[in-house]
């Protein structure tokens, strides 16, 4: 709006829809991500990676203590076990984690992490899901598949979305290690994973994490082992998708004052311009009891 001399309001003109990305973004600016912490260096070589192979293994991110205190804090949440042979029947799933626990949050919204996003999707860019996977002995090989897949965009294209596994235990090729494809992000949507495909475990330490793009072709390994495997999974993606998980409305409202900035901004209380997110024609940080920056 703007004044006339009178003191009547003026309706802002639009003369295009580029005209209105300004608007309901302009009372909430823009905060920097912490991915602008890592070297361009390290980001630059980490997207060489996985713009090549589709995913990059980064190790020893979070320490043994971490790993030890997520552990500790999701262990007694974790019970019943997959519903199908997709979740595992063998496999413990933990969902609506953030109303549950927060030790995960450092996984969220790891520097290194978001820096790759920042490069990847668009500013913005939601967290889609975020669980804890707990595969016990015994649990047979996931069906291979690719994330974005839900949404239906032929194939071969830039991905919808990305995510990440932590190991907060080892993985191991015997104990359920994730199996990837590599370079199979750039099959088109006829091609179908298959017993000739190249295949890699992912092996890893504790505090580890793998990063894949959404159009990777990749799976839980079996547990062959007699110990369980446990990993936190999050995954991202553009922000003007339907997240899998509604976190604005799983998320108490009390939770998302809490956050960071950086998970509150993915969490949905942002704007895709001109007016995707919006709640009543305004921005749905107007919700919560945040001041808005100047």
């Amino acid at each position: 709006m703007s004044h006339n001399p009178s003191g009547a309001a003026t309706a802002r003109t639009i003369e295009s829809v580029d005209d209105l990305r300004s608007d309901l973004a302009g009372r909430f600016k823009v905060t920097a991500s912490s991915g602008d912490a890592i070297a361009p260096a390290v980001v630059d070589a980490d997207l060489v990676a996985v713009e090549r192979d589709g995913f990059i293994i980064v190790e020893d991110l979070i320490t043994a203590a971490i790993c030890e205190e997520i552990k500790e804090a999701v262990q007694p949440l974790l019970s019943k076990s997959g519903r199908n042979s997709f979740e595992g029947q063998r496999t413990q799933r933990l969902y609506n984690v953030l109303t549950k626990t927060r030790v995960c949050d450092v996984l969220v919204e790891h520097p290194r992490v978001l820096a790759l996003l920042d490069r990847l999707l668009m500013p913005n860019y939601l967290l889609s899901q975020l669980q804890v996977i707990n595969i016990n002995p015994g649990e047979q090989a996931q069906l291979l598949h690719y994330d974005d897949g839900m949404y239906p965009i032929p194939r071969p294209r830039p991905p919808l979305s990305a995510a990440t596994i932590w190991a907060i235990d080892a993985f191991t090729e015997g104990n359920g290690a994730t199996v990837v494809l590599p370079g199979s992000h750039q099959w088109n949507s006829q091609r179908r994973a298959t017993d000739q495909d190249h295949r890699v475990s992912v092996t890893m330490p504790p505090g580890s994490c793998v990063f894949f793009v959404g159009t990777l072709w990749h799976g839980g390994g079996a547990n062959l082992s007699g110990q369980s495997r446990l990993a936190v999974t999050a995954q991202y993606c553009e922000p003007w998708l339907r997240t899998q998980e509604a976190f604005t409305l799983s998320t108490p409202r009390d939770t998302v004052n809490a956050v960071s900035e950086d998970l509150r901004r993915m969490l949905g209380y942002s704007i895709h311009p001109p007016f995707v997110g919006m709640v009543d024609g305004m921005h749905p940080k107007r919700l919560l009891d945040i001041a808005p920056r100047s």
